[in-house]
């Protein structure tokens, strides 16, 4: 919940003065719903990328407040980021309406950023793995390998976002590396050495480099540090 619409404008303006077409990297802006329109404005003929940071699982109707896919598509966005930790934290959202949030957003043919992670209580108690696997597992219930095969999925250690504590390249590492292994046995190794796991954990510039090099971290869900333009670029650079 950052950027009024003047601020969010003149950041995607200076973010689409910089990143250029011969950049190996896919950037992806995901403002508020009030900032899509016109940010997509701006970057429509550029090299980046509109999502949105939710969506509701019906169509349309008396679901006052709401945002659905077609409303999303209709201003541009290709993306849209499910089951963030703060919408499972402070809005109650479960794996299951993450299940079902996926699939709305796949039948409008948006490309769902689907976080899992968790939190320092469970780290702490060694649950991490039954957490994440379990994340991971329900939230895709029900969905082919083809529906799969569409969607990328962000890791979010909930303890490190926000607060500066970072996972050190071998704890993320090592939960990327389960993610990928969890789908593996759910699909097959095609598809798990095929779907991109981002780290969103407080990446910063100083810190990117090393987080990217691991082999199972594929980009990054990039919180604060996009906030600022030449900060989001260093992480793009890296």
């Amino acid at each position: 919940m950052n950027k009024t619409l003047d601020e969010a404008v003149a950041l995607a303006k200076s973010l689409k003065g910089k990143v250029v077409d011969q950049m190996d990297v896919d950037v992806v802006l995901c403002p508020p719903f009030t900032n899509l329109a016109s940010v997509h404005e701006i970057i429509a003929d550029s090299p980046i990328g509109l999502g949105a940071q939710n969506v509701f699982w019906e169509e349309k109707g008396a679901y006052t407040g709401e945002i659905s896919a077609e409303m999303l598509k209709s201003v541009g966005c290709e993306y849209v980021i499910i089951g963030h930790s703060e919408r499972r934290q402070y809005f109650h959202e479960t794996d299951e309406t993450v299940n079902k949030k996926i699939k709305r957003a796949l039948q409008a043919g948006l490309i769902p950023i689907v976080c899992v992670g968790e939190m320092l209580s469970q780290r702490e108690a060694g649950k991490t793995q039954d957490v994440v696997g379990t994340q991971v597992k329900a939230g895709l219930a029900g969905f082919s390998k083809e529906q799969v095969e569409q969607l990328i999925v962000a890791y979010e250690p909930v303890w490190a976002i926000g607060t500066g504590a970072v996972a050190t390249p071998d704890q993320a590492q090592e939960v990327h590396k389960f993610i990928r292994t969890t789908l593996g046995q759910l699909y097959d190794e095609n598809l798990a050495q095929s779907v991109r796991i981002q780290y969103g954990g407080s990446m910063k510039p100083g810190n990117a480099a090393e987080l990217l090099s691991q082999p199972d971290i594929d980009g990054g869900l990039i919180g604060g540090a996009s906030l600022d333009a030449d900060s989001f670029l260093g992480i793009i650079q890296a």
